[in-house]
């Protein structure tokens, strides 16, 4: 979260911005409100972080047994289960990483000249993803805090689908009978890692492009209307806007959290001794 917040800050400034390159508004943000307003909202993710990703992980392992009728367990999970299992765990995850986008994605936005209108001060005036989240709840009641999870569950299941299932094809064709053995090396984990992630954002972006801007407080009635409203500002060329900084930012981050997650599975099955892992 510290390393790739900055970038995810940029990602979501361009999705709701109606032009402007990465590097003009990163120039933008540093100038007008200093480089901390790059770690706004940062709270939300940083306090869910460590249950999201043990959850994510850990149901993913569950279905992915569920998913396979195989049975022999010590054989890895066919390419099947491992989809299968990630469409549904992304599906489950949404309940909980839903509001926490939307805190996060209102404190992002709050200072941007975008917002200044008769509701910019209301804006202006939370201090904090505790202040954001009163202020929707005493607004729109729980429905409000809720607000975009059709879209999120729509975005989150079939990414984690692409998200596992490239992790576990990309580690095995880099090194193959790793799935197996689990003996691959740290430079594999982290390749196969950050391609996953990549994976993750290619196939659904236009869905969080959509999901960013109908959680920024957007005047659409429903998300068809959103959708129809930011292709006719900026053609179906918006619906893409974000991508690179969202795929830099994802390959730098998985290709930090597998290796992060095998390395910790392996020490806690190990007896508490550090496993050796090979760098290359």
């Amino acid at each position: 979260v510290l390393s790739g917040y900055p970038l995810d800050t940029l990602r979501v400034r361009q999705q709701h911005s109606k032009s402007g390159s990465a590097f003009s508004i990163l120039r933008n943000v540093i100038s007008a409100e200093g480089p901390t307003a790059l770690y706004r909202g940062i709270a939300a993710p940083l306090a869910s972080v460590t249950f999201q990703n043990a959850m994510v992980f850990q149901i993913n392992s569950i279905l992915c047994r569920a998913f396979n009728s195989s049975a022999s367990t010590k054989d890895p999970a066919p390419y099947k289960a491992v989809a299968l299992g990630g469409f549904a765990t992304g599906a489950v995850q949404s309940l909980i990483l839903s509001p926490i986008e939307l805190v996060k994605i209102r404190l992002q936005l709050q200072n941007i000249q975008a917002y200044a209108n008769a509701k910019s001060h209301q804006l202006q005036s939370h201090r904090g993803p505790i202040d954001v989240a009163k202020a929707i709840m005493k607004a729109e009641g729980l429905r409000g805090i809720y607000r975009g999870l059709g879209i999120t569950v729509l975005r989150d299941a079939p990414s984690f689908c692409f998200y596992f299932s490239t992790y576990e094809y990309m580690r095995e064709k880099l090194h193959p009978g790793c799935r197996k053995s689990g003996e691959e090396s740290m430079r594999t984990m982290m390749l196969a890692g950050g391609l996953a992630g990549v994976a993750s954002w290619l196939f659904v972006y236009p869905l969080d492009v959509v999901k960013t801007r109908w959680q920024a407080q957007s005047k659409c009635v429903v998300i068809g209307d959103c959708f129809q409203k930011s292709c006719r500002e900026g053609g179906y060329r918006v619906l893409w806007r974000g991508l690179g900084t969202a795929v830099v930012r994802a390959f730098l981050v998985n290709g930090a959290i597998f290796p992060a997650y095998e390395i910790a599975l392996r020490f806690l099955q190990s007896n508490e001794t550090i496993p050796a892992v090979s760098a290359i």
